[in-house]
């Protein structure tokens, strides 16, 4: 019988299900942010070698994120663009939840989902399993690559908007995405961009605020926004 849980038991019951996957684990999130205490059993999970794999699809991976999960020797990382579900399930038990795999929605939104067992309810067990199969096909396995994160630029980040978790948003479609000024696109529109990699290209949204204004891969920002932050884009005006 299937179990309703809010916000805490989601969190909960999440922890449990990574911890107590012995054969597989899939996690599918839109937005992919880990927090510690996920990290460390995923990294356990890993040394055990479970087979793990992770569907996202809203923006572009950090490069913290992507040094870490490079290093995981037995997850495989895929990108749907149109993915939204949020599902997490290993050989034995299911979460469909409103919950992204994302820091922020773990400690600050208000969430709904539900809890499946197999041995409780097999059939809906079944078609959760069956879903998150196919949701893995129909992705693009993603081949990471390691970034290397500047120290002195996490700093100024860190000093003058606050810590690397807080939003951005992109500069063509205004969405919610990681704040990055060297990637101020979502994983849909950097690969637009990316065709043509003309920098000076007009777009529709500041990177930092998330207000209409005229901005470019050159110049992400609002005049406000650079004003206010200049140091973190000292190097690139």
């Amino acid at each position: 019988m299937a179990k309703f849980l809010e916000t805490t038991g989601i969190s909960h019951h999440l922890q449990q299900l990574i911890d107590q996957a012995n054969e597989t684990l899939i996690l599918i999130s839109p937005y992919l942010k880990v927090n510690e205490r996920l990290r460390y059993s995923l990294e356990d999970r890993d040394r055990m070698k479970i087979d793990i794999r992770i569907v996202y699809g809203k923006s572009e991976l950090q490069p913290e994120q992507i040094n870490w999960l490079r290093e995981l020797k037995f997850v495989r990382t895929s990108f749907c663009g149109n993915l939204h579900a949020k599902c997490y399930l290993n050989e034995s038990e299911a979460i469909i939840t409103s919950m992204n795999l994302y820091e922020y929605s773990q400690v600050n939104n208000e969430e709904m989902g539900i809890y499946v067992t197999k041995d409780s309810d097999s059939q809906l067990y079944d078609d959760i399993y069956q879903s998150a199969r196919r949701l893995i096909r129909i992705s693009d396995e993603v081949r990471l690559s390691a970034e290397k994160v500047d120290p002195q630029e996490k700093q100024i980040i860190e000093t003058e908007i606050g810590t690397p978790d807080n939003d951005g948003f992109c500069l063509r479609c205004g969405i919610s995405i990681k704040l990055n000024p060297q990637a101020p696109y979502c994983y849909e529109h950097y690969k637009s961009w990316k065709r043509y990699e003309n920098r000076d290209y007009q777009e529709n949204y500041c990177h930092i605020c998330g207000k209409e204004y005229s901005t470019s891969m050159a110049r992400p920002v609002c005049l406000d926004c650079y004003k206010t932050h200049k140091r973190l884009f000292f190097a690139k005006f």
